[in-house]
């Protein structure tokens, strides 16, 4: 079904939202947590830590979501959002609702005015980077970017 609806999500879309984010982070090879899931999204939604977007079909189903955290430049003193999450169900892929969740993100962004949307993905997820290029993203060829790991295994 096409998407139907997309707009930013409140507690009320909490169940839809935990199993979305669920089948996300086993896409990305992480071990089923739907609990953890429901908790962590609780919070964030809880304490206005984060902005999530949801795209629905015509019969109200989730079909995926999106996540954005609020960031600054120092450089530029401006604020900023990463682009955390994007995720679509399998089933609803190919239907237009990746584009439409980039482009609510892009229109929240816009509206406050911040500097712009900063996002990463894995370096083999070439149908993201596609997608990503094609919403105006651009692959940042200047700046190499590195991660401290605090957590132990």
């Amino acid at each position: 079904m096409p998407v139907a609806n997309v707009y930013q999500a409140s507690a009320d879309d909490l169940e839809d939202l935990a199993a979305l984010f669920n089948e996300y982070r086993m896409f990305y090879k992480q071990e089923s947590d739907l609990e953890g899931a429901r908790v962590f999204l609780s919070e964030r939604l809880t304490l206005k830590e984060s902005i999530l977007f949801i795209a629905r079909d015509e019969s109200g189903q989730a079909m995926g979501f999106t996540q954005l955290y609020p960031s600054f430049s120092s450089v530029s003193m401006q604020r900023l959002f990463i682009l955390n999450d994007l995720y679509v169900k399998p089933v609803c892929r190919k239907q237009g609702a990746a584009a439409k969740l980039l482009e609510a993100a892009r229109d929240y962004a816009s509206a406050l005015q911040v500097k712009g949307l900063e996002l990463s993905t894995a370096k083999d997820n070439l149908t993201a980077q596609r997608l990503y290029e094609q919403s105006g993203y651009e692959k940042d060829t200047e700046f190499e970017h590195y991660f401290l790991s605090l957590v132990q295994r």
